[in-house]
């Protein structure tokens, strides 16, 4: 059974690859029909190729492409009225013969809308009277039998995200633009929320660097933030850490308790703004391997603190 599943992976990824040398100049004014179009691309098939096509006008609709997908069944019973001249329309058959696809299409030339075709077939019907046409003709399907939909679907699927990848670079589409599609989503919350969203404010400890070690290990022990922060006339002097007093013990030992805050505080701690974004803030905590990072104001006054946890959301 693992044989006939590799075979099946095999097949499939080589009908992917097979796709690039049939891009052509087609693919190009696909790209720039969807960047011209003032309305909303609406994606049709049907069965395998419908489900393909709303995995498609998804992925468009969440990489800023306004697009839907329509039954080609439904516009005989009331549907046509989604679409307006502005439109582009992206109709999907791997066979390019699909009878009721076919007997949509004369509805939308007659509305003048330009039709963007990916199909098996360049010389098919639905090629013929689309304004171009997406070649995704596999040398055979991965089922034993040839006949199921598994590497044309998979094919279809490929170039639905090529066309939505390109046109997110067409786009300069970032990743905050990505987030206010997906504002539910985990990404989303990473990218837009702020420091001042999770920052903790309550019962910070509050240290000064001429405190003894003694007395500033009680204060991070209340905190339970593993940290201190050194504050002398209301600006961060420094901070340490849970690990800075262990390897304080392990040097001076006896002598420990001779020492103060000031004598193993980092005195340049990292530090962000309240609208600095939490995937920003994971990035900072990654690049220097530490746990928190202190929000300040512009005159470097504590704000509040962000620790790991608050960035898992």
């Amino acid at each position: 059974m693992r044989d006939i599943a590799i075979q099946c992976i095999k097949d499939e990824a080589q009908a992917v690859l097979d796709l690039i040398p049939q891009l052509d100049e087609n693919f190009d004014r696909a790209v720039d029909l969807v960047l011209s179009c003032h309305g909303k691309v609406i994606v049709t098939g049907v069965g395998k190729s419908g489900h393909i096509g709303a995995k498609i006008a998804a992925t468009l609709a969440s990489t800023g492409t306004p697009s839907f997908f329509v039954n080609p069944l439904d516009v005989f019973h009331g549907d046509l009225g989604v679409m307006s001249k502005g439109d582009v329309v992206l109709a999907i058959s791997n066979s390019g013969q699909t009878d009721e696809l076919l007997r949509f299409i004369p509805m939308v030339l007659h509305m003048q809308i330009p039709i963007i075709a990916m199909s098996g077939n360049p010389q098919s019907l639905l090629a013929k009277y689309a304004t171009c046409h997406l070649n995704v003709s596999v040398r055979k399907e991965a089922c034993p039998l040839n006949l199921a939909p598994t590497s044309s679907t998979t094919a279809t699927l490929v170039m639905g995200d090529a066309l939505a990848v390109a046109l997110m670079e067409k786009r300069h589409f970032q990743p905050q633009d990505f987030a206010q599609f997906h504002p539910g989503g985990e990404l989303g919350k990473r990218l837009l929320t702020t420091a001042q969203d999770v920052m903790l404010t309550d019962n910070l400890p509050i240290l000064s660097s001429a405190m003894h070690l003694g007395d500033a290990i009680i204060l991070v022990s209340k905190g339970k933030l593993g940290l201190g922060v050194a504050i002398a006339d209301g600006r961060i002097e420094g901070i340490i850490t849970d690990g800075d007093i262990r390897r304080a013990m392990e040097k001076w030992q006896k002598e420990f308790f001779s020492h103060t805050v000031g004598d193993i505080m980092t005195r340049q701690p990292k530090t962000v703004g309240v609208e600095t974004k939490i995937s920003e803030i994971q990035k900072i905590m990654n690049k220097h391997k530490i746990h928190s990072v202190l929000v300040v104001d512009p005159d470097s006054h504590l704000l509040g603190i962000v620790d790991r946890y608050a960035c898992v959301l």
